[in-house]
C-alpha cells in the first residue's frame, strides 16, 4: 500500500547519469528498429542509400538532443518540454501540452511498445510450447493481447510506484541487455562472409528518389524518437546542468552507431529486393544465417527491447502530469509525492489512460501514428522556444549552449514541421484507410484551450468561495 501523501516535497534528485542514460536510451529503442527496415526497402534501391537516411536521422534527432540539452540545463524540472513550453508561451500553451500529453502522447505511446511487446512475447510462447499453444494467427486465449498488454503496463506502473530507486535500477538492467542483445545481432553475418558483397550490391530503386525522402525519413525520426524523454526527468537527475548535456550527446550518438550498425547487418544477411516482401525482417535475414532458432531468438530480444522501452516510458510520461499538477493545471492530488518518493498518483492515472488506448485503437499502428503526429507538434513549438530565450531571456544562466546555433535548431524545426505536414498528407493519400486521423487528434488537442479556461474559471470560482 502506497505511504500517505504530501503536497510540499519534491521528487528528489536521485537519478544517476548512467540511470538517466539508461532511462533515455531505453525508451529510444524499442519496437522501431525491428518494423522501419523494410518500409525504407521499400522505398529505396541501394544499401549505400539507407545507411544514409539513418545517418541522417541521427543527425537530424542530435540537432533536437543538442536544442533541448540547452533548454533543459536551462529549466532543469520534471516535465521536459512542458517545461519549456510553458516558459516561452504561458499557461494555456502548456495546459494543452499537458492536455495532449496526458490523453494522446503517452498513453498511445507506452500502449503502442506493449502492444509490439504482446505480439512477439506470444510467438517466443508458441515457439517454446508448440503443442500446448494455438498456431500464429489464433488468440492464445480470448482478448490476449488486451490482457497481456494491460498486465505488463501494471506491472511496470508497479515498479515505478515502489521507488525512483528501483525503477532506474531495473531501466538500467533492461537497456544495458538489450543494447548487448541488439548489438550482437551486428555480428551474425559474418557466419556467411561469402553472401556479404552480394547481398550489399545496389539494385533499382522501386521509385523515384525525391518522393522517397518523406516518408523513408519519417520512419526513421519515428525510430529514433524518445531522446526528449529525459528532459521529464531534468527534476530528480543529479548535477543537472553538468550531466543533462553528456546525456542528450552521448545517448544519441551511441543509439545512432547501434541503428546504422543493425542495418547494416540486415543488409549483409538478404539484399532489399528481398527484404521489400518481409515484415518482420529481423528473424527471416538472421534465419537464414543460423537457422529457425532465429525466430525464437530475436523475438525474445523483441520482447527484452519493448519491455525496457514500456518501463522507460511510464518512468518519464508521469513527470509531466506530475508537474502540470504542480503548477495547479491539474488536480492537485496528480502533483503529490508519495512517501516513497514518486509520483504514485500521475502514475496509477496513467496506467488507466494507457489502458483505455490499448482497448480502444487495438493496433499498433494507429497508436504509433497517433503519438507521431502529436508529439512532434509540439516538438518544434519547444524548440522555437530556445530561439525565443536568446533574445529575450539573456541573462538567464546557461551553462550548456547549442553548437552550431542557429542552424542546430532551425534545422530541427523545420523538421518537426514537415513531419506534422506529411501526416496530415498522408491521411488523405488514395491508399489511406483514416483520412480524418490526424484531424481527430488536432481536434483533440483544440478542445484543451477551452478546457484550459473552464479549469481557470473552475478555480477562480472555487477559491472565490472559500474566501
Amino acid at each position: 500500500m502506497t505511504a500517505p501523501t504530501t503536497m510540499p516535497k519534491d521528487l528528489p534528485r536521485v537519478i544517476s547519469p548512467f540511470g538517466a542514460a539508461a532511462v533515455m536510451v531505453g525508451v529510444i529503442i524499442g519496437s522501431g528498429i525491428f518494423q522501419t527496415p523494410p518500409d525504407i526497402a521499400r522505398h529505396l534501391g541501394s544499401p549505400w542509400a539507407v545507411l544514409g537516411f539513418w545517418i541522417a536521422g541521427g543527425v537530424l534527432s542530435l540537432c533536437g538532443a543538442l536544442t533541448f540539452a540547452e533548454l533543459a540545463c536551462m529549466y532543469p524540472q520534471s516535465g521536459g518540454v512542458y517545461v519549456f513550453i510553458r516558459e516561452c508561451y504561458g499557461r494555456c500553451a502548456a495546459f494543452v501540452f499537458g492536455w495532449s500529453y496526458m490523453l494522446l502522447i503517452k498513453p498511445l505511446a507506452a500502449g503502442g511498445i506493449a502492444v509490439v511487446f504482446t505480439s512477439h512475447l506470444a510467438s517466443l510462447l508458441r515457439f517454446a510450447l508448440p503443442h500446448a499453444l494455438p498456431p500464429e494467427g489464433q488468440p492464445l486465449f480470448p482478448h490476449d493481447s488486451e490482457v497481456i498488454t494491460c498486465t505488463v503496463l501494471a506491472l511496470l506502473t508497479w515498479i515505478n510506484v515502489r521507488g525512483v530507486a528501483l525503477g532506474t535500477r531495473v531501466a538500467e538492467f533492461l537497456t544495458t541487455i538489450k543494447f548487448v542483445a541488439v548489438a550482437a545481432l551486428v555480428f551474425l553475418p559474418l557466419a556467411a562472409p561469402g553472401e556479404i558483397a552480394h547481398n550489399f550490391a545496389p539494385g533499382p530503386a522501386p521509385g523515384s528518389f525525391i518522393q522517397a525522402i518523406a516518408p523513408v525519413l519519417a520512419g526513421v525520426l519515428w525510430t529514433f524518437d524518445g531522446w526528449a524523454d529525459v528532459g521529464a526527468i531534468a527534476g530528480e537527475v543529479k548535477e543537472p546542468q553538468k550531466n543533462l548535456p553528456r546525456i542528450y550527446l552521448l545517448g544519441t550518438l551511441a543509439v545512432t552507431a547501434l541503428y546504422v550498425a543493425v542495418n547494416a547487418a540486415l543488409m549483409m544477411a538478404m539484399p532489399l529486393a528481398q527484404m521489400r516482401s518481409v515484415d518482420s525482417v529481423a528473424p527471416f535475414a538472421f534465419g537464414k544465417l543460423i537457422g529457425p532458432s532465429a525466430g525464437a531468438a530475436v523475438a525474445a530480444i523483441v520482447v527484452l527491447s519493448t519491455l525496457g522501452s514500456t518501463h522507460s516510458s511510464i518512468m518519464t510520461g508521469a513527470r509531466v502530469t506530475f508537474q502540470q499538477a504542480r503548477d495547479g493545471l491539474l488536480f492537485s492530488p496528480l502533483g503529490k509525492v508519495s512517501g516513497r518518493e514518486t509520483p504514485a498518483v500521475s502514475l496509477w492515472v496513467q496506467l488507466v489512460l494507457s489502458c483505455a488506448a490499448v482497448l480502444f485503437f487495438k493496433y499498433f499502428n494507429a497508436l504509433a501514428g497517433g503519438y507521431v503526429f502529436t508529439i512532434f507538434i509540439f516538438y518544434g513549438l519547444a524548440a522555437a522556444a530556445l530561439m525565443v530565450f536568446r533574445y529575450s531571456r539573456p541573462g538567464v544562466p546557461r551553462p550548456f549552449r547549442v553548437p552550431g546555433y542557429p542552424l542546430v535548431p532551425l534545422a530541427f524545426i523545420v523538421v518537426s514541421a514537415g513531419m506534422t505536414v506529411l501526416t496530415i498528407l498522408g491521411d488523405f493519400a488514395p491508399d489511406s484507410k483514416d483520412r480524418f486521423a490526424s484531424l481527430r487528434f488536432l481536434g483533440i488537442m483544440a478542445l484543451g484551450v477551452p478546457a484550459y479556461f473552464v479549469w481557470e474559471w473552475a478555480k477562480k470560482r472555487g477559491s472565490g468561495r472559500r474566501t
